[in-house]
């Protein structure tokens, strides 16, 4: 099937250079807004028509939020951007010699180009890692999840078999930075609140939700006391912390450590490490070994200077080693990328990114949370606060802040959340089946 070429905007001034931004995520859409006012014709080209709020992914996955809470669409983002159109499109490769974006239907031409289009999980060759573990990376995996643990109680409510109950009623998740830690502690609050009320048939004492990590600590971006104090408080949360265990591959039914032990279950989920977006290595960019690009100080590609990677793609440098895949370098990055296209379009030299380092946060629960900023470390409930200020305020659309504030707030005082209904329509047909028969035929007296 031939491709077409997609042109900007009719209205739009001829002549102006033209910048495609590939990725609606937190660096494609900073690098937008700040090429509000730069004399050029910008397109934002994404597979979805939304942007994800992604640092709070994982509270879809424990049904604290909808998952329209923390998506919102681009268009509607980019309404007050006037130079700036959408195109929702699954690009494929990029040529920078040709300058040219390619998606599945259209051939996409540039003057410069932003490579944002982030990360994706990576499995270090584990074993069955990553045909049998549940990824928190995109609005889907989040309702899958979420889907899966429901159906999970379901299905343990009515089994008698006590080997394949427990089995059911375990919950492993790999990885013990935020996003493993900020799950760990969402599960254990769900499961011990409100489906403890849903299913109270169910004993409790079989429900084990494990947090395995290869290091010897958790958060270990943050000082080491605030590790110790997350590990504590999860414990309290009844949540089994592995530190030092190194998963040596994870099976349909078992995740297996490196020291021989095994943990029984049917949901193990993954959040232990992340790599750049293929797209680069489908283009013949030189990428590490994680996928991502190692770019200039400027952000621009070696040897093409219209090209920029900004976010989880970008390998970024620094005497301390790389910046992290986090949404404020992506958020930084964007809007230095665009400046400097800005610079070079009047001819001015480019200028080195510097990363201003905000700090660091992660909730763990009800009132606890941890923080580390400015060189201060913060604890429990004041932690928590700023937590919650700061994820509100980089929430997008007046909306979403008002329905996540709201659903905060319900679930603070009635220990509720509303969130837990099993959509057939958002699961896969083999769960769908399994819901109905069992796993594997195993059929189930009612």
């Amino acid at each position: 099937m031939s491709k077409k070429n997609i042109t900007f905007n009719a209205d739009s001034s001829n002549g102006r250079p033209r910048v495609v931004i590939v990725g609606g995520g937190f660096g494609g859409l900073w690098a937008a807004r700040a090429l509000a006012d730069v004399p050029v014709e910008v397109l934002v080209v994404d597979r979805n028509n939304y942007h994800t709020f992604l640092p709070l992914l994982y509270q879809v996955a424990a049904a604290e939020l909808e998952p329209s809470q923390i998506g919102y669409p681009i268009r509607t983002i980019l309404r007050g951007v006037h130079n700036a159109d959408f195109v929702m499109g699954d690009v494929t490769a990029v040529d920078p010699e040709a300058r040219q974006v390619h998606t599945k239907t259209a051939l996409i031409d540039y003057d410069y180009l932003i490579l944002a289009t982030g990360s994706i999980p990576q499995f270090f060759g584990i074993p069955g890692a990553e045909a049998h573990t549940f990824p928190m990376k995109t609005m889907e995996d989040g309702i899958r999840l979420r889907n899966h643990i429901l159906r999970i109680f379901e299905e343990a409510e009515r089994e008698t078999d006590p080997v394949r109950r427990q089995r059911l009623l375990t919950f492993v998740t790999i990885g013990g930075g935020p996003s493993g830690v900020e799950f760990a502690g969402a599960l254990a609050e769900l499961i011990h609140g409100p489906l403890a009320k849903d299913y109270p048939t169910i004993d409790l004492n079989e429900v084990r939700v494990v947090l395995v990590e290869a290091a010897p600590n958790l958060l270990i971006t943050m000082p080491e006391r605030l590790g110790r104090y997350t590990v504590e408080l999860l414990a309290r949360k009844q949540v089994e912390v592995r530190l030092a265990s190194m998963v040596s591959e994870v099976t349909k039914h078992a995740v297996c450590l490196q020291d021989g032990s095994e943990i029984f279950t049917e949901t193990a989920v993954w959040t232990a490490g992340v790599g750049g977006q293929n797209i680069a290595q489908r283009s013949g960019l030189p990428t590490r070994r994680n996928g991502t690009v190692e770019v200039e100080p400027t952000l621009h590609i070696p040897g093409h200077p219209n090209v920029f990677v900004i976010g989880d793609l970008a390998a970024f440098k620094t005497a301390d080693g790389y910046l992290p895949m986090v949404a404020p370098v992506a958020m930084q990055q964007g809007e230095h990328a665009a400046q400097n296209i800005g610079r070079q379009i009047v001819g001015e030299a480019l200028r080195p990114f510097t990363y201003t380092d905000k700090g660091s946060m992660a909730v763990i629960g009800r009132n606890a949370a941890v923080a580390n900023i400015a060189g201060r470390a913060f604890t429990g409930f004041l932690a928590w606060l700023i937590w919650i200020v700061v994820h509100v305020a980089q929430l997008i659309g007046f909306r979403n802040r008002v329905m996540v504030l709201i659903n905060w707030a319900w679930n603070y005082i009635l220990y509720e959340r509303v969130v837990r209904l099993i959509l057939a329509s958002e699961m896969p047909p083999a769960a769908t089946r399994d819901l109905e028969k069992g796993e594997e035929g195993h059929m189930v007296r009612i």
